[in-house]
């Protein structure tokens, strides 16, 4: 069964001491290709994303600032982000978004940040990547008005519910589903998978983070992808070798991947 893991973090300093252990372990139950999205509090933290893609073969970029850090982005951010973004092993622009749920940053900061990062990614022309948490209305505004369905979108690690799906894929954007999807809070996640069209689903870990049910409280890591696929196929009514397929399939018409 062939897999990808289209976000996560496995560029990040939690994996440094064993990162080979972990791609090799994700390579061998069936994740074929990684999506690192760099982000953090610095262009140096942004930039280790691409660094380890022009390492690993397997291994794909995304560059951008978290809406958590929004506040920090100074003006000479902007040309350090346009030249990682037209990196040839950078496939997407982001994480970018809103996040009302921690206001890390004013809403007004992520706003501006986020709409800047929709407009770099027109520029480059490569899709947006999503943080979207308790600010779906404003989200699809700024979506809407900043042209996002000229190159694509994902809204990562979805955590809305149907209408908030519907709202999404009506407009061509793809959804991924993290290991979230597997908590016993989750009922309105796993019912808008049901909600969205097969062409548009995508799975991810997210890692370090949400490790999914049966390994919560670890830290999660690529090869534990099986089991975010497994539930996502069960709510989707479809053999999971089937999900697994169309993600893969998804994940490369988004990303351009060849």
């Amino acid at each position: 069964m062939r897999l990808v893991d289209s976000h996560g973090h496995v560029d990040g300093e939690g994996f440094d001491g064993d990162r080979a252990d972990v791609l090799a372990r994700a390579r061998a139950a069936g994740v074929e290709r990684f999506v690192t999205v760099g982000t953090g509090e610095s262009l140096a933290h942004i930039r280790r994303a691409v660094d380890l893609a022009e390492r690993e073969p397997d291994v794909l970029a995304t560059i951008g600032v978290h809406p958590h850090d929004a506040a920090r982005i100074s003006g000479d951010w902007w040309p350090a982000l346009e030249e990682m973004a037209r990196h040839p092993r950078v496939v997407a622009v982001g994480e970018t978004g809103l996040d009302y749920h921690y206001n890390h940053s004013p809403a007004e900061a992520q706003k501006a940040a986020f709409r800047e990062h929709v407009r770099l990614a027109r520029r480059v022309g490569k899709p947006v990547v999503c943080h979207v948490r308790d600010a779906h209305a404003d989200t699809l505004t700024i979506l809407d008005d900043e042209g996002a369905a000229q190159v694509g979108a994902v809204i990562h690690c979805f955590t809305g519910g149907p209408d908030d799906a519907r709202a999404y894929a009506a407009r061509g954007f793809y959804l991924s589903f993290s290991g979230i999807i597997t908590f016993k809070t989750a009922a309105p996640i796993r019912a808008a998978v049901r909600e969205v069209p097969m062409d548009r689903v995508l799975i991810e870990t997210d890692c370090p983070f949400l490790a999914p049910v049966p390994l919560r409280g670890r830290r999660n890591e690529p090869a534990f992808l099986v089991h975010t696929a497994e539930v996502v196929a069960r709510e989707a009514g479809v053999p999971l070798a089937a999900l697994a397929e169309a993600t893969v399939t998804n994940s490369f018409r988004l990303f351009r991947l060849t």
